[in-house]
């Protein structure tokens, strides 16, 4: 270790130390601890849609609850067709400033709720009366501020826009409705002189895996849609719908449905709907649009994928890679060269690009019992998804924030899988049946064929970085926390005890859940492209940032489209330098396209979509750099580049890096010989017939994944789910 490396170390372990002395004077308090849930209700029986033969295909029941939900009364506490309730179940009324959540029991189950230092009951189901408010929208400097106003003050109020709000809950969900108003409306429910007849369900993301309420603001909800409010659109939006607090798609469409009843039942049916929504709240308007009617008419994603499930196949494998490079590599050094990493990973990575927490790299190095060094680079795999595969994928690991109990933690199994377990169902072990799956999986084939990396590189990779341990082996990350839950210090850095070793032979891989494969497709989980709604998919270009929202994705839903429908004359995307925000343009041209299709009804969007309206790069400024069919084409497509593609490039992923395809929506595939492999040229122009032994021998199967898009639903391998014609194959 280098005199430099061994000062900067030094000084963070002291650092490190100090703060925790101070810290454990002066302790973190997190309020949340206050309101703790300590016993788990027991979940009543509740019908799950069939999926057969594919969500798409299935009427919806008929719902009986009588909407509109009444003034100072509760809306349903349990879902229309998801499954029953999930608990525990964290109420977060208070943080959406609406009070304590109502009393529904008094034997312990849920937060408990109090007046003043007294606990009067529990709430397992977090409900609140239906109730409106009224609010103001004014600028301040570049930003809306959204104001809230008493009834009297609202009767009075003329110097800037009204607009009524109702909140209550859905679903056990906090739904909100804005509707733009005149003050002599204020009192009553359903009048809506100001509305312009459009409605706009917003979508919100961010990583959750179920077991919260979910917080929602009145004003956040206001003040995103701003310019849109004070168009005369009426927005509504529901936690329910926010990435962050489950990514439970059928449920997400369960209450999106209900909400919008609400609307209908209090307004009318508006001249149309369009979601809007980035990350997660991009991808649940491409899953909401694909499998179902009656919610949406069009999508303006932003920062999108197609889905999360098939998200996760990649992203899963960032710590896999990260573990490796860090403590598994044969010549630790010759990844230093960031770049080197993006040939494998996919994903960029960036020589001399900071990492907010880089110091976790020597302390992790030196307990592991290797010489510590500072990182001098990083890539979109740790400054994106750090910490995601312990949150979504380690069904020990729960919330750093105390929500909950020890006991409850102990009896409560956490991950992203857990939260599908009415769709996907259990293993063995009873955990969440799991779709990840890196079985064959040759991590760095193309870099191999093109030279980037050797044969024994090749080989060492993919020997020892093995794969996720089963979920009943796996156990909790070790993170102390003397700074509070926002900067945790992982002792256990890319879950590196929860990856399987190299033994007397290579790292054992993970094998998915074939039922849970079949079932993401069926209950459209999975972003198939089978949606023929207008889409504006519109992105920033954040490559340079390592920022997750990879301009990729949106192609990985352009391919999808197109392998489903035979052309994506329905989708649009958009590519804005970061300093631009194009949304308020995507808009006005989205409701171009839906009043095109109101007034023609025998057009169909493709046929109904404008001239005007092209594939797009933006300038800083705002001006078109470039727009057209082929501005974006590259590698994804197989054609010559474009300019939107040269001016703003894109990467891929660690699967397509294994030579996988731009569609990115297989989970497994169908497994070949490696002398099947060397024969058909699959490592062309590297010639492996000398490395044949070498290569069965890493694969202890003796197969490789060969680059199809294919599912397998029993033992044997079929084509990949498919919508043809009325039918699922």
């Amino acid at each position: 270790m280098s005199k430099n490396v061994g000062f900067m170390f030094l000084i963070s372990l002291v650092l490190i130390a100090i703060t925790g002395v101070i810290l454990h004077f002066y302790p973190h308090h997190d309020e949340v601890s206050a309101r703790q849930i300590s016993e788990i209700a027991t979940p009543q029986p509740n019908q799950v849609l069939r999926f057969t033969p594919h969500i798409s295909e299935v009427s919806r029941p008929q719902d009986s609850f009588n909407f509109p939900i009444e003034l100072e009364k509760t809306g349903p506490t349990t879902n229309l067709y998801s499954g029953p309730n999930q608990y525990p179940f964290f109420c977060m009324t208070q943080e959406s400033e609406l009070g304590q959540p109502l009393v529904d029991n008094q034997q312990g189950l849920g937060v408990p709720v109090f007046r003043g230092a007294q606990v009067i009951g529990y709430s397992k189901d977090c409900s609140l009366p239906t109730r409106l408010f009224y609010f103001t929208l004014t600028k301040q400097d570049d930003n809306f501020v959204a104001t809230r106003l008493d009834e009297d003050n609202a009767r009075l109020h003329d110097s800037s826009p009204l607009f009524r709000v109702e909140q209550g809950t859905i679903n056990r969900f906090i739904y909100t409705l804005i509707m733009p108003i005149s003050n002599e409306e204020v009192g009553e429910r359903s009048s809506h002189s100001k509305w312009n007849q459009k409605l706009i369900y917003q979508f919100n993301g961010g990583s959750g895996i179920g077991y919260r309420q979910g917080r929602q603001k009145a004003a956040r909800v206001m003040t995103r849609q701003a310019r849109q409010l004070l168009d005369g659109y009426a927005v509504i939006s529901s936690s329910g719908n926010k990435t962050s607090y489950t990514y439970n798609m059928l449920l997400a469409e369960d209450t999106a449905r209900r909400v919008k009843q609400q609307f209908i039942s209090l307004y009318g049916e508006p001249l149309y709907t369009v979601g809007i929504g980035g990350s997660g709240g991009g991808l649940a308007q491409y899953l909401i649009g694909q499998n179902s009617k009656g919610i949406l008419d069009g999508l303006i994603p932003l920062y999108s994928y197609p889905d999360m499930i098939t998200q996760t196949t990649y992203a899963l494998d960032c710590d896999l890679l990260n573990n490796y490079f860090t403590f598994r590599a044969k010549d630790p050094k010759a990844w230093r060269d960031w770049e080197r990493r993006r040939q494998i990973e996919g994903l960029n990575a960036i020589n001399d690009f900071p990492q907010k927490a880089g110091f976790l790299q020597p302390l992790n190095q030196l307990m592991a019992g290797f010489a510590p060094s500072f990182p001098d680079g990083n890539s979109e795999c740790i400054n994106g998804y750090f910490g995601l595969s312990a949150f979504i994928n380690n069904p020990r690991q729960g919330f750093l924030r105390p929500f909950f109990s020890d006991e409850v933690i102990a009896k409560t199994r956490w991950s992203y899988w857990q939260d599908l377990v009415h769709i996907f169902g259990t293993d063995e072990q009873g955990f969440g049946r799991s779709t990840w799956d890196n079985v064959g999986v040759q991590y760095g084939l193309n870099a191999l064929r093109e030279g980037h990396i050797s044969f024994d590189e090749f080989i060492h990779i993919n020997h020892h970085i093995g794969g996720w341990k089963r979920q009943a082996d796996m156990r909790q990350e070790d993170i102390v926390l003397p700074l509070g839950t926002r900067i945790p210090i992982w002792l256990t850095l890319w879950g590196n005890h929860n990856i399987t070793n190299a033994s007397t032979g290579p790292a054992r891989r993970h094998e998915g859940s074939l039922e849970a494969m079949e079932q993401a497709y069926r209950s459209g989980q999975v972003f198939i492209g089978k949606v023929n709604l207008p889409i504006i998919d519109a992105r920033h270009y954040l490559e340079n940032e390592l920022d997750m929202h990879h301009m990729s994705a949106s192609f990985y839903s352009r391919v999808r489209i197109a392998q489903q429908n035979g052309h994506s004359k329905n989708h649009v995307i958009w590519v804005a330098h970061k300093d631009h925000n194009p949304t308020t343009a995507a808009f006005a041209a989205m409701d171009e396209w839906l009043l095109r299709m109101k007034n023609n009804p025998e057009l169909d969007a493709a046929s109904a979509r404008p001239t005007s309206l092209r594939d797009t790069c933006f300038n800083d400024d705002g001006s078109i750099y470039a727009a057209g069919s082929a501005v974006f084409d590259g590698q994804w497509n197989n054609k010559p580049q474009g300019k939107c593609q040269s001016r703003f490039p894109m990467f891929s992923t660690s699967r397509i890096q294994a030579g996988g395809g731009w569609g990115g929506d297989m989970f497994k595939c169908p497994l070949v010989s490696v002398a099947a492999a060397i024969h058909k040229g699959w490592y062309l122009p590297f010639d492996a017939r000398p490395y044949q032994a070498l290569l069965e021998q890493t694969f202890p199967e003796g197969y490789v994944t060969i680059r199809v898009r294919i599912l397998g639903v029993q033992l044997t391998c079929k084509p990949a789910l498919r919508i043809v014609g009325s039918h699922l194959q």
